[in-house]
């Protein structure tokens, strides 16, 4: 339980990180122009060891944004082009016969490396998608008969087209869930893309330089853990989660909701908003806290119903309703 003093002295601990987390954010701003929402949940997808699915059309700066996120941390990045005809191997790796030895030796792929961008995800197979999922839960992989652990920090960030195209193939159930959060990404604004053309149109670009040590994210990623959650508020985050379950029980149309979301949910809901407090220089967390971080951490984890689809309703909106009907403490 936290005392009084337990929070001041977090809080005091949190105020001497707040300028190195601001420096993290004005070096992204160097080479990424608007996107914060991007930006911040990619940090705190870092500060709490969890993976995010990126949703957007192309020339929104997410490849970009993945090797300034490594360059900021001098940790090593790997981008996977997922194709029709990529193989589990071509992912994790695999034996290799050495003909002088007569044995196999272990030839290990691009997952193992602390930041992977894995590229139009859902142009894969299913079992190529599915090769993701040892390493994504159990920062593991197995080749032959052994398991090989991924380095730390590990990040998995996923982008997809929202746009049905010829050659996709939707993500498992099992695989989305893996996802932390799921961000829908949109245009800059006019502003915003005059500056991309301002600086980008003729060829000039600002070089970032690491702000954050691996011991620097460690001691961020154990604020983030000692940040208070009361027991309200956890009552609240599992009743946002339980509502999508469970609609008729908070009011809602039971008939609009296919699938609820997993007891996943709830962990990530509360990791996130944990994160979402301490990036506001906060030592405890806010009903606000949850509500900001919902909808993306929801939007990937329920699926509306055939009717629900007939009327219009998106998953967002539902998200929205279940916001909007679970009582705040």
């Amino acid at each position: 339980m936290h005392t009084e003093v337990d929070l001041m002295e977090l809080a005091n601990r949190i105020a001497k990180e707040q300028t190195v987390i601001s420096k993290f954010f004005d070096e992204f701003a160097k080479k990424i122009i608007g996107q914060r929402t991007m930006v911040e949940r990619l940090f705190m997808g870092l500060l709490t060891g969890g993976h995010v699915l990126l949703e957007g059309v192309p020339g929104l700066a997410k490849t970009l944004a993945m090797r300034t996120l490594a360059g900021l941390l001098a940790l090593d990045y790997k981008r996977i082009q997922f194709t029709p005809d990529l193989l589990p191997s071509d992912l994790v790796g695999t034996l290799v016969y050495n003909p002088k030895s007569g044995a196999f030796d272990t030839k290990k792929g691009p997952v193992f490396t602390h930041i992977v961008l894995a590229d139009e995800i859902n142009r894969a197979p299913a079992k190529v998608q599915s090769a993701l999922l040892e390493a994504m839960q159990e920062h593991q992989v197995t080749i032959g008969e052994t398991s090989f652990p991924l380095p730390e920090p590990f990040l998995v960030v996923a982008t997809q087209n929202p746009i049905e195209q010829e050659g996709t193939y939707p993500l498992p159930e099992a695989q989305v869930d893996r996802f932390m959060m799921k961000v829908v990404l949109d245009y800059p604004n006019k502003d915003q893309e005059k500056e991309i053309v301002r600086r980008y149109g003729s060829g000039g670009t600002e070089s970032v330089q690491p702000v954050l040590s691996l011991r620097q994210l460690e001691k961020l990623r154990q604020l983030t853990e000692d940040i208070y959650l009361d027991d309200k508020i956890l009552e609240y985050i599992v009743g946002i989660v339980f509502a999508t379950r469970n609609p008729g029980e908070y009011g809602l149309d039971s008939n609009l909701f296919a699938l609820g979301a997993s007891p996943r949910a709830s962990l990530c809901l509360a990791a996130l908003a944990r994160a979402e407090a301490l990036l506001e220089g906060r030592a405890f967390v806010l009903p606000d806290d949850v509500r900001m971080i919902a909808p993306d951490v929801l939007r990937h984890r329920i699926m509306p119903s055939y009717e629900a689809e007939s009327e219009g309703i998106e998953t967002s909106d539902l998200v929205q309703r279940v916001l909007d009907h679970v009582p705040v403490p």
